[in-house]
């Protein structure tokens, strides 16, 4: 009989999902600029009360998309390197 602490994996982890960063950064990055730009004609009413911190949240996280960007662009590229360099791939048979 086996233990509840002792624990067996029932099968293997699946591989990760290959996504499009880039599309998906450049999605985000799009978002937090327009939502800093949205803001800006209520600055006053963010002052007065004390929020300013929204605006400058929204431009931070423009800021670092665009650091995002170069970041999963690069990545995407040195893949792309790769797989050039390994040459097409044969079939798997099965």
């Amino acid at each position: 009989m086996s233990s509840s602490k002792t624990r067996t994996p029932l099968r293997e982890a699946p591989e990760p999902l290959e996504a499009n960063d880039v599309a998906t950064v450049t999605v985000g990055t799009i978002v937090w600029a327009v939502l800093f730009v949205v803001q800006l004609p209520f600055y006053g009413w963010y002052d007065d009360h004390g929020h300013t911190w929204l605006i400058w949240t929204c431009l931070a996280g423009a800021g670092l998309g665009l650091v995002g960007l170069k970041y999963v662009t690069a990545r995407r590229d040195a893949i792309r390197r790769a797989a050039a360099a390994r040459g097409p791939e044969e079939p798997s048979a099965g």
